[in-house]
Protein backbone atom coordinates (compact mmCIF):
# COMPACT_ATOMS: atom_id res chain seq x y z
CA UNK A 1 0.00 0.00 0.00
CA UNK A 2 1.33 3.43 -0.94
CA UNK A 3 2.03 5.97 1.80
CA UNK A 4 -0.63 8.62 2.28
CA UNK A 5 0.82 11.94 3.36
CA UNK A 6 -2.27 14.07 2.71
CA UNK A 7 -2.31 17.14 4.92
CA UNK A 8 1.35 16.85 5.92
CA UNK A 9 4.02 19.43 5.26
CA UNK A 10 7.64 18.37 4.83
CA UNK A 11 10.56 20.80 5.14
CA UNK A 12 13.53 20.47 2.79
CA UNK A 13 16.50 22.46 4.07
CA UNK A 14 19.06 23.64 1.51
CA UNK A 15 21.77 26.27 1.34
CA UNK A 16 21.65 28.97 -1.33
CA UNK A 17 24.23 27.00 -3.36
CA UNK A 18 25.66 23.51 -3.43
CA UNK A 19 22.68 21.19 -3.05
CA UNK A 20 22.93 17.95 -5.04
CA UNK A 21 19.89 18.50 -7.24
CA UNK A 22 18.68 14.90 -7.52
CA UNK A 23 18.85 14.55 -3.71
CA UNK A 24 16.42 17.46 -3.48
CA UNK A 25 14.12 16.76 -6.43
CA UNK A 26 13.70 13.00 -6.10
CA UNK A 27 12.50 12.93 -2.44
CA UNK A 28 10.51 16.14 -3.11
CA UNK A 29 8.65 14.40 -5.93
CA UNK A 30 8.08 11.31 -3.80
CA UNK A 31 6.48 13.21 -0.90
CA UNK A 32 4.48 15.37 -3.29
CA UNK A 33 3.10 12.29 -5.11
CA UNK A 34 2.15 10.84 -1.71
CA UNK A 35 0.03 13.93 -1.01
CA UNK A 36 2.35 16.00 1.19
CA UNK A 37 3.22 19.64 0.69
CA UNK A 38 7.01 19.95 0.40
CA UNK A 39 8.44 23.34 1.38
CA UNK A 40 11.93 24.59 0.55
CA UNK A 41 13.58 26.28 3.52
CA UNK A 42 16.93 28.03 3.21
CA UNK A 43 19.11 30.55 5.00
CA UNK A 44 18.17 33.31 2.55
CA UNK A 45 15.09 34.16 0.52
CA UNK A 46 15.02 34.03 -3.28
CA UNK A 47 16.21 30.93 -5.11
CA UNK A 48 18.74 28.19 -4.40
CA UNK A 49 21.16 26.85 -7.00
CA UNK A 50 21.10 23.10 -7.50
CA UNK A 51 24.13 21.17 -8.70
CA UNK A 52 24.62 17.98 -10.66
CA UNK A 53 27.79 16.98 -8.85
CA UNK A 54 30.09 19.91 -9.77
CA UNK A 55 28.00 21.38 -12.60
CA UNK A 56 25.30 23.98 -12.02
CA UNK A 57 21.80 22.60 -12.39
CA UNK A 58 18.43 24.28 -11.97
CA UNK A 59 17.37 26.93 -9.49
CA UNK A 60 14.49 26.47 -7.06
CA UNK A 61 12.33 29.05 -5.25
CA UNK A 62 12.69 29.28 -1.49
CA UNK A 63 9.38 29.11 0.38
CA UNK A 64 10.73 30.30 3.75
CA UNK A 65 13.94 31.04 5.57
CA UNK A 66 15.08 29.27 8.73
CA UNK A 67 14.33 32.47 10.63
CA UNK A 68 10.70 32.54 9.44
CA UNK A 69 9.56 29.00 10.30
CA UNK A 70 10.02 26.36 12.97
CA UNK A 71 9.90 22.60 13.33
CA UNK A 72 6.39 22.71 14.78
CA UNK A 73 5.05 23.75 11.35
CA UNK A 74 6.25 20.54 9.67
CA UNK A 75 5.69 16.79 9.87
CA UNK A 76 9.36 16.08 9.15
CA UNK A 77 12.61 17.31 7.65
CA UNK A 78 14.66 16.20 4.64
CA UNK A 79 18.31 17.22 4.34
CA UNK A 80 19.63 16.77 0.79
CA UNK A 81 23.35 16.38 0.32
CA UNK A 82 25.98 17.70 -2.00
CA UNK A 83 29.33 18.58 -0.44
CA UNK A 84 28.86 22.37 -0.29
CA UNK A 85 25.25 22.33 0.96
CA UNK A 86 25.74 20.75 4.42
CA UNK A 87 29.18 22.33 4.75
CA UNK A 88 27.52 25.76 4.48
CA UNK A 89 24.52 24.83 6.66
CA UNK A 90 26.67 23.55 9.52
CA UNK A 91 28.33 26.97 9.77
CA UNK A 92 25.00 28.84 9.86
CA UNK A 93 23.75 29.05 13.46
CA UNK A 94 20.06 29.46 12.51
CA UNK A 95 20.19 26.48 10.14
CA UNK A 96 21.74 24.27 12.82
CA UNK A 97 19.11 25.46 15.33
CA UNK A 98 16.36 24.68 12.79
CA UNK A 99 17.65 21.11 12.42
CA UNK A 100 18.09 20.65 16.19
CA UNK A 101 14.49 21.79 16.73
CA UNK A 102 13.22 18.72 14.83
CA UNK A 103 15.08 16.46 17.26
CA UNK A 104 13.84 18.48 20.24
CA UNK A 105 10.26 18.14 18.92
CA UNK A 106 10.72 14.37 18.26
CA UNK A 107 9.95 14.78 14.55
CA UNK A 108 11.47 12.51 11.89
CA UNK A 109 14.57 13.69 10.04
CA UNK A 110 16.00 12.24 6.83
CA UNK A 111 19.51 12.98 5.53
CA UNK A 112 21.38 11.72 2.48
CA UNK A 113 24.97 11.78 1.27
CA UNK A 114 26.98 14.56 2.99
CA UNK A 115 23.93 15.94 4.89
CA UNK A 116 24.94 14.24 8.17
CA UNK A 117 27.58 16.98 8.56
CA UNK A 118 24.71 19.25 9.56
CA UNK A 119 23.40 16.56 11.94
CA UNK A 120 26.83 16.37 13.59
CA UNK A 121 26.84 20.12 14.14
CA UNK A 122 23.34 19.89 15.65
CA UNK A 123 24.60 17.27 18.12
CA UNK A 124 22.19 14.68 16.73
CA UNK A 125 24.33 11.62 15.92
CA UNK A 126 25.64 10.51 19.33
CA UNK A 127 24.62 6.91 20.09
CA UNK A 128 22.73 6.66 16.81
CA UNK A 129 23.37 4.36 13.86
CA UNK A 130 23.50 6.06 10.48
CA UNK A 131 25.03 6.01 7.06
CA UNK A 132 26.28 8.69 4.71
CA UNK A 133 28.64 9.20 1.84
CA UNK A 134 31.65 7.08 2.92
CA UNK A 135 33.97 10.06 3.39
CA UNK A 136 31.94 11.13 6.46
CA UNK A 137 32.41 7.84 8.34
CA UNK A 138 35.22 9.17 10.55
CA UNK A 139 33.36 12.43 11.26
CA UNK A 140 30.27 10.49 12.34
CA UNK A 141 32.28 8.12 14.54
CA UNK A 142 34.17 11.05 16.11
CA UNK A 143 30.78 12.62 16.94
CA UNK A 144 29.70 9.45 18.75
CA UNK A 145 27.64 7.88 15.97
CA UNK A 146 27.79 4.33 14.66
CA UNK A 147 28.49 4.58 10.90
CA UNK A 148 27.47 1.64 8.71
CA UNK A 149 27.73 1.14 4.96
CA UNK A 150 24.13 0.42 3.97
CA UNK A 151 21.72 1.87 1.39
CA UNK A 152 19.41 3.23 4.05
CA UNK A 153 19.49 3.17 7.85
CA UNK A 154 16.42 3.80 10.00
CA UNK A 155 17.40 4.59 13.58
CA UNK A 156 14.73 5.03 16.24
CA UNK A 157 17.29 5.20 19.07
CA UNK A 158 16.61 8.70 20.31
CA UNK A 159 13.82 11.23 20.55
CA UNK A 160 12.86 10.80 16.90
CA UNK A 161 13.43 8.57 13.92
CA UNK A 162 16.51 9.36 11.85
CA UNK A 163 16.67 8.05 8.29
CA UNK A 164 19.98 8.23 6.46
CA UNK A 165 21.25 7.13 3.07
CA UNK A 166 24.58 7.13 1.25
CA UNK A 167 24.22 8.58 -2.25
CA UNK A 168 21.95 9.22 -5.24
CA UNK A 169 22.01 5.53 -6.27
CA UNK A 170 20.21 4.80 -2.99
CA UNK A 171 17.35 7.25 -3.58
CA UNK A 172 14.66 4.59 -4.24
CA UNK A 173 15.28 3.00 -0.82
CA UNK A 174 15.62 6.44 0.84
CA UNK A 175 12.34 7.67 -0.68
CA UNK A 176 10.50 4.53 0.41
CA UNK A 177 11.81 4.87 3.98
CA UNK A 178 10.91 8.55 4.31
CA UNK A 179 7.42 8.03 2.94
CA UNK A 180 6.78 5.23 5.42
CA UNK A 181 8.09 7.27 8.35
CA UNK A 182 6.35 10.53 7.41
CA UNK A 183 3.04 8.62 7.08
CA UNK A 184 3.18 7.48 10.76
Amino acid sequence: MAANLNGRTIAFLAAPEGTEQIELTDPWSAVEKAGAAPRLVSTASGRIQGFNHLDKGDTFPVDSTVDQVGATEFTGLVLPGGVANPDFLRTHESAVAFVKAFFDAAKPVAAICHAPWTLIEAGAVRERQLTSFPSLATDIRNAGGDWVDERVVICANGPNTLITSRKPDDLPAFDEAILEEFAR
